[in-house]
């Protein structure tokens, strides 16, 4: 598997063309704002029709929500080149042909541990620069967690909802995508680049970013984007415990 990887990781495609790998890059990015944005304006339109959500809670409203964008964002990124250019994404692209494996469970923990040694490494290194904030907090979104409901509500969201939808959408279409028009290394760099920008704070992207260098590796090595997705629901599984069950600690 690894011997493969190895002989992946230099060779160059046959269609070896930047531009449109820059362009991959900006559709997801602007697709991935896109239904930010649209799902921002339909509130706001709603709202001014005179649709209270004060009733609503404030944990399933979140949820609710983040989950419409997710499922929007992977309709406008993936759906809308098949509609405008019959640009078809299949699911060997993506990596999603069969269901898990034992193998892909127990990588999870081997590649999380990686992981933590490659984010303290990049993590140090860029402790040294200026605009580099450690004490900077990501905003999930959920706040003030009292009723069982609601911590499953931010569990089901940020542990399972997330890493599938982001899985899909980065290291199944994106990554899967670039690799056909620039060499493997570069398609892992210029996704994980992205992944840690669009997470909008110097001090998590720089951890994601190391998250998905290994989850990029994960998808390639093994064919299959279930490893990646299980690792990627560990590492939120840890960070919701140390942020919303014990955040003393």
């Amino acid at each position: 598997m690894w011997r493969n990887f190895s002989s992946k990781l230099l060779s160059a495609p046959e269609d070896f063309k930047i531009w449109k790998a820059i362009v991959l890059i900006v559709w997801v990015f602007a697709g991935f704002i896109l239904a930010q944005v649209v799902i921002g304006l339909l509130l706001v339109l709603v709202r001014t029709l005179g649709v209270s959500f004060d009733a609503v809670n404030e944990s399933t409203f979140q949820a609710v929500t983040a989950a419409i964008i997710y499922v929007l964002s992977l309709g406008i990124i993936i759906g809308v080149p098949w509609a405008i250019r019959r640009y078809r994404t299949t699911r060997e692209e993506i990596g999603l042909t069969q269901l898990p494996t034992w193998s892909d469970i127990l990588l999870s923990p081997i590649a999380f541990i990686v992981y933590i040694i490659l984010s303290l490494i990049l993590t140090t290194l860029a402790s040294g620069l200026p605009f580099y904030n450690a004490e900077q907090i990501q905003d999930t979104g959920f706040t003030q967690l009292t009723h069982g409901f609601e911590y499953l509500l931010a569990f089901i969201t940020l542990v399972v909802v997330a890493p599938v939808a982001e899985e899909i959408l980065f290291r199944g279409y994106l990554l899967g995508k670039l690799r056909k028009h620039v060499p493997l290394w570069t398609a892992i760099l210029l996704t994980s680049l992205l992944f840690g920008f669009i997470h909008f704070a110097w001090n998590v992207g720089v951890d994601v970013f190391a998250l998905s260098i290994v989850l990029c590796i994960l998808r390639v090595s093994t064919g299959r984007l279930w490893p990646s997705i299980m690792l990627h629901m560990l590492k939120n599984g840890i960070a919701f415990y140390f942020l919303f069950i014990n955040p003393l600690l």
